[in-house]
């Protein structure tokens, strides 16, 4: 064991109270131990969940919190058994850090299905410290929970991949939505339908975007390449898909209708949730009577995390991204909540937290 990493040598931005607001805070990280990665954090995505957890929305924010679980950034020392990494090596950081490595989810590389699993930020790990995120110096992770970043492949960029990306990529994978020549309807554009609709592109699908908001039409035809855009309170655009999705990928957080997106689906098609609205209310009679599924979906486990990074490196798949200093922190939030960004802010670590 080393004994570095117990002073207060961790510069981050950290919300005290349900304000949110971020300012500088000084902390330690815990010592690097034998199977651990010292991360020198470069970028650092901003979430939605950061937003969650700064101001106390569920009620379990323990303050100090140090929000960001889209790392990347590069490995500066390993323990003593990590084999699996080298000083230098290029590296993410996703919404977990810790799992039981015990448990049918562990043993099946989803981790993130682990009932003892740690979030990256405001969790409880094992030795009873609160885990503190990405908007920082620098992270001690078990080699598990870390995963290789190309050299090829930006870090900028890679830092969206660790929660937007893979909070589409994991679903579609499981309802196999990687095959050539179907549809797919994707709801919401923002940082996790822009990734659904550059995925299903990648995949061979036909992709039609639905927004409440024309404004989106130009950006989501030309620069992410979908083939339909659809306003959804156009009640005749609507009508005129009437069962012709075989998948709808549902990004949307606000409260939205889903009647009229289940018509939408073909005989056997399938809907994922990945949003949170407050309440989810459709007809019995548009399940049942399309012999449809309905499906939840999280993040994703190590496995799935790699095999996305490795995806989007060899098909060139680049989340669209505005990079800010941390000193901006605090106005990247308030444009999140207001859907002011596209798609993606990053953090610069590197070049901005001194």
């Amino acid at each position: 064991m080393s004994s570095e990493g117990f002073g207060e040598d961790c510069l981050g931005w950290a919300a005290r109270d349900a304000s949110g607001v971020l300012s500088p805070y000084k902390f330690g990280r815990r010592a690097l131990g034998d199977d651990d990665v010292y991360v020198k954090i470069t970028h650092c995505g901003v979430c939605y969940a950061d937003v969650i957890w700064t101001r106390n929305k569920l009620g379990d924010s323990k303050y100090p919190v140090v929000p960001g679980h889209e790392i990347a950034g590069i490995v500066t020392k390993v323990g003593s058994n990590v084999h699996r990494f080298n000083v230098g090596d290029h590296v993410g950081v996703g919404t977990y850090v810790n799992s039981c490595r015990e448990c049918e989810y562990c043993n099946d590389r989803l981790e993130v299905h682990c009932s003892k699993g740690v979030y990256t930020f405001n969790g409880v790990d094992y030795d009873g410290t609160i885990t503190k995120g990405g908007y920082s110096s620098y992270i001690v992770v078990h080699e598990r929970y870390c995963f290789v970043i190309p050299k090829s492949y930006p870090l900028a960029s890679a830092a969206p991949l660790l929660c937007a990306g893979i909070t589409v990529y994991s679903p579609m994978m499981r309802h196999k939505m990687n095959q050539p020549g179907k549809s797919l309807g994707v709801i919401g554009l923002g940082g996790l339908g822009h990734m659904a609709v550059k995925f299903g592109k990648a995949f061979g699908l036909s992709v039609t975007v639905f927004s409440s908001s024309i404004s989106k039409k130009e950006e989501a035809l030309s620069l992410l390449g979908a083939d339909k855009f659809v306003v959804s309170s156009n009640q005749e655009e609507m009508a005129a898909l009437a069962k012709s999705l075989d998948f709808i990928v549902d990004t949307a957080s606000g409260d939205h209708p889903f009647d009229p997106y289940m018509s939408l689906l073909k005989t056997y098609g399938v809907f994922v949730l990945v949003g949170f609205p407050s309440e989810i209310k459709f007809s019995p009679a548009n399940l049942i009577l399309g012999a449809r599924t309905v499906s939840g979906s999280v993040t994703g486990g190590t496995k799935d995390i790699q095999e996305m990074i490795d995806f989007c490196a060899t098909k060139g798949i680049y989340p669209d991204i505005e990079v800010i200093p941390i000193e901006y922190a605090n106005e990247a939030l308030e444009r999140v909540i207001n859907r002011d960004v596209k798609y993606r802010f990053v953090i610069d670590i590197e070049n901005s937290l001194k």
